[in-house]
């Protein structure tokens, strides 16, 4: 079990952002202080096995574990569970970039497929970075890769960024 998997597995607290509190944080901080565990995690990560790991200025890196219970008919993960590790790193990236105040949320995202994701295929990390931030537009890309360095997906995404409501 990885690092992260020993961290993930003491995680007790899951649960949306306090906005009150985190109004006045970058959204670096905030993503730090996820990880330091000072923040919850969000239950989404608990649902479908995977951590924040790592996190910097315009990037994000998450830690993911496919497991059986993410099976699609055919047997193999379901491409939402990447999907959606995927959509993690992407928004993250452009979260480590926003400002005390403001708020963002994903316009679109396309996710490519390279490589079918077994139960087996161990720990993944999926690395989102900042390509473009400017004052209502981020743009990021990910890659979804296994523990050998083999790409199991990429994809990237469009997020708008706002004021964050009172």
């Amino acid at each position: 079990m990885s690092e992260a998997y020993s961290r993930f597995a003491t995680v007790t607290g899951f649960d949306t952002l306090p906005l009150a509190r985190i109004r006045d944080m970058d959204g670096l901080s905030v993503l730090q202080a996820m990880i330091a565990g000072d923040l919850p995690a969000p239950p989404i990560a608990r649902t479908l096995g995977f951590i924040l790991d790592e996190v910097g200025e315009g990037r994000a890196v998450f830690k993911g574990m496919p497991a059986a219970d993410y099976l699609n008919p055919l047997g193999t993960i379901h491409g939402g569970w990447a999907g959606t590790l995927l959509d993690s790193a992407l928004g993250c990236a452009v979260h480590s970039s926003i400002r005390a105040g403001e708020a963002y949320t994903t316009v679109e995202y396309k996710v490519n497929l390279v490589r079918p994701i077994m139960p087996d295929t161990g720990e993944v990390t999926c690395e989102g970075v900042l390509i473009h931030r400017g004052s209502r537009i981020a743009t990021s890309e990910a890659t979804l890769k296994t523990a050998d360095g083999k790409l199991l997906a990429h994809g990237s995404e469009t997020c708008i960024i706002f004021p964050m409501k009172a």
